[in-house]
């Protein structure tokens, strides 16, 4: 971990100065610590080039790499042929491993940019600038950026290490315990709540709000091992969002995911891209169908076939799926027509026999249509929207008795989906607490995949800024324990292996790392691998 850390840092400083001229004359390849983190005018370059490589982490093949292996997307069929590392993440076969690529991507990828946010954590405790707001606002981003890739990191690895420079002698870079992570991650998160403003001029940074409601998933969905989930806390920090008055539903499902509702007062966060490189987010090349990317390159909907809604996923109740008659999420989320300037695809021979079946549409970028590749798609990923924050919410109330009011709260978001008027039977009503336990995982399924373009300044500097699929749906299948049940009846190729298994909850601790880190060793491989 250590020397990949160290060659990443140089690469993200290198990034981060592109437009700057703070490390002067000095050699880039050779930064010290010191040097880079030695002043507030050096950490805001730095931390800014964190949070573009966390940005990058969500684009492409490795911003999907998660939701791949759920009961909500699995991989099309060529794909599954293509790459048996790829294709052992919807397997859950032997290529899922430690030896597996994807999985060691991402893993490799969060580390460095952890080392940078802990190098700025440190660096702005010891800083005697006179400007303490800025140094409060760094220290804000920088923790909330900590925070979040160790919480992403220890939801699919488990224990994993801490990197903090004040106790570097005492952790090192073993595996640590939960309950040490998740302590960790609640004072990095109580930090960012104290340090970040309510709003940031430059929507790329993190508020406020989306780290008071990383805290509440936090308590929400932290494991039992780790001492940390507490339906009450994670309750009041989810309840702070709604009652901040700064977050609405907007009125149209489909305006979310539109370029001109970009940062909408719907969005707590999103990752930020354009239609140009290095900017674009190459989403739509994995999602959409290989049949139009054989008949129009510039054809917006076409793509590769990496990541298609599972059956459960595209069909209506009524023929064993999830939707219900009359829900606008649907249309705005899956594609079933694959018309294009009048003409009808048919299936060319050779190709793998899914790529007209339902598609997932959120990603498309109709500004690409005729004039760019759909390689250059470019709206903006959400990372955690307002009606996740009420779901969730929804969820502790339920979880602490109060079933009914917490129907009240789905309510609200199942309103907007049935077009600002629920049909009659629609509404959430009597259910007993298993039953919304059972109900409220496939709401969250039609709620929660989608994503959003926009033009970013800070401090005069133009900077250019997508989960299935929103992304939660792995942690969600994990945290409540439904990951074996559910993807091993509804993903096509997890229950046509028949192999995934309970051990499968964590991802494996890729070999690379055992054979860098002195402290990592075989014996402390994830059980099951």
């Amino acid at each position: 971990m250590k020397a990949k850390i160290i060659a990443f840092m140089a690469l993200t400083i290198l990034s981060a100065s592109c437009s700057s001229d703070f490390l002067d004359q000095e050699p880039k390849s050779s930064l010290t610590a010191a040097q880079a983190y030695g002043s507030l005018g050096k950490i805001e370059p730095v931390l800014l080039g964190a949070i573009t490589n966390w940005r990058n982490m969500q684009k492409d093949r490795a911003g999907l790499y998660t939701s791949l292996g759920t009961d909500e997307a699995q991989q099309g069929a060529l794909q599954v042929t293509g790459d048996a590392n790829q294709a052992g993440l919807d397997l859950y076969n032997g290529f899922l491993s430690q030896e597996n690529q994807a999985i060691g991507q991402l893993w490799n990828d969060r580390w460095p940019v952890i080392e940078v946010a802990a190098q700025s954590i440190r660096a702005l405790g010891t800083n005697t600038e006179d400007d303490s707001a800025k140094r409060d606002l760094l220290l804000g981003e920088a923790s909330f950026l900590r925070a979040t890739l160790m919480f992403e990191l220890t939801q699919y690895w488990g224990e994993i290490p801490i990197n903090d420079k004040a106790k570097s002698a005492e952790y090192g870079l073993k595996r640590q315990p939960l309950p040490l992570v998740y302590s960790y991650i609640v004072a990095d998160l109580e930090r960012a709540v104290e340090k970040l403003p309510v709003t940031q001029s430059n929507p790329a940074f993190p508020a406020k709000g989306v780290a008071q409601a990383l805290l509440g998933k936090v308590y929400l969905y932290a494991p039992e091992a780790s001492g940390y989930r507490d339906y009450n806390k994670a309750k009041q920090w989810f309840e702070q969002v709604i009652k901040s008055g700064k977050y609405s539903l907007l009125p149209n499902y489909a305006d979310v995911f539109s370029p001109d509702h970009a940062n909408s007062s719907e969005s707590l966060y999103e990752w930020q891209y354009t239609n140009n490189w290095p900017d674009n987010n190459q989403i739509q090349w994995q999602t959409g169908s290989r049949v139009l990317a054989n008949m129009d390159q510039y054809a917006y909907f076409g793509g590769y076939d990496l990541i298609l809604p599972t059956q459960y996923c595209y069909k209506d109740k009524t023929a064993g799926g999830i939707w219900e008659a009359g829900d606008t999420r649907k249309a705005a989320s899956i594609r079933y027509d694959f018309t294009y300037k009048g003409v009808t695809p048919t299936l060319p021979a050779g190709f793998g026999g899914d790529e007209l079946d339902p598609h997932i549409k959120k990603y498309e970028d109709i500004r690409v249509d005729g004039k760019q590749s759909f390689w250059n798609s470019g709206k903006n990923k959400a990372y955690i929207r307002y009606s996740d924050v009420l779901l969730n919410y929804a969820e502790c109330l339920n979880e602490l008795g109060s079933t009914t009011e917490a129907e009240s709260y789905v309510n609200q978001v199942r309103t907007r989906a049935f077009g600002g008027t629920l049909p009659a039977g629609m509404a959430w009503s009597g259910l007993s607490q298993t039953q919304f336990r059972d109900q409220i995982l496939d709401e969250r399924m039609c709620e929660i995949n989608a994503m959003f373009l926009n033009t970013i300044i800070r401090n005069n500097k133009n900077l250019f800024g997508s989960r299935a699929f929103e992304g939660w749906r792995r942690m969600d299948l994990i945290r409540t324990g439904k990951l074996v049940e559910l993807v091993g009846a509804r993903n096509k190729w997890a229950k046509q292996n028949g192999t995934i298994a309970a051990f499968h909850n964590r991802y494996p601790i890729p070999i690379g790392e055992i054979k860098l880190n002195d402290e990592i060793g075989p014996e402390d491989q994830n059980s099951g691998y």
